[in-house]
């Protein structure tokens, strides 16, 4: 039986520590693994269902879709069962972060190409601010911005990150 590959001495780059709730990511951390519901997040025993079964697997922090207010009203009591903690990935509505950082969320992943007025999200990284949550920025070729992908000529990682 072969050995699974270790990558204890995989180079890293030198970040800056945060927490997402007990969580040390980055810095000199060890490599948390991160998954996803596919859930309803407004189905609260089925989410966590599944957040137990991803702990067990070892998981350490876990992302919900918060796309609507049944999802961040879910959060609500997900958060204080959930033995790991809670990232709320936000679906194009910036309220849906606002709500879900009033929920309890540990982090939040947001796609600056699905919200796009700046003064959307200096509320919600203001918000984010003071209560000490981490935001993480996701971009992808799907929510690019159409000016930037003519910009660039197509779907390019400058593009990606001049859009975040």
């Amino acid at each position: 039986m072969t050995q699974p590959t270790v990558f204890s001495t995989y180079p890293r780059k030198k970040t800056r520590q945060i927490h997402v709730g007990k969580v040390a990511v980055g810095g000199d951390a060890p490599i948390s693994v991160q998954s996803m519901t596919i859930t309803k997040t407004a189905d609260v025993e089925g989410t966590l269902q599944q957040i137990y079964a991803l702990a067990a697997a070892g998981c350490d922090i876990v992302r919900c879709t918060c796309n609507e207010i049944e999802a961040a009203e879910g959060l609500a009591q997900i958060v204080p069962r959930s033995p790991i903690p809670i990232i709320a990935d936000i679906h194009h509505q910036y309220k849906m972060a606002l709500a879900a950082l009033e929920a309890g969320v540990h982090g939040l992943r947001l796609n600056p190409g699905n919200i796009r007025k700046p003064e959307h999200i200096k509320t919600v990284a203001k918000e984010a601010r003071d209560r000490k949550v981490p935001i993480r920025i996701g971009v992808n070729g799907g929510s690019l911005d159409p000016s930037l992908y003519e910009k660039h000529g197509g779907l390019t990682a400058d593009a990606m990150v001049e859009s975040a």
